[in-house]
């Protein structure tokens, strides 16, 4: 569970930012839809491959 603590005299929206950030920063809502439904340990395996490659070819396009 997050805890925002509201310092004196801060502004409710100012505090609404850090709780908005720390929800998204964690991960909430992402891990509620991935365990929404089963999926196969190949896939989950498939798609990191595919990330890292993706992330690699970039990576690549950039210092040459």
């Amino acid at each position: 569970m997050l805890r925002i603590e509201i310092k004196d005299g801060e502004n409710i929206e100012r505090a609404l930012k850090r709780y908005k950030r720390k929800h998204r920063n964690i991960k909430v809502m992402q891990n509620l839809r991935e365990n929404q439904f089963f999926t196969k340990p190949s896939v989950t395996r498939r798609r990191q491959i595919q990330k890292a490659s993706y992330i690699q070819g970039l990576r690549d396009a950039a210092n040459v």
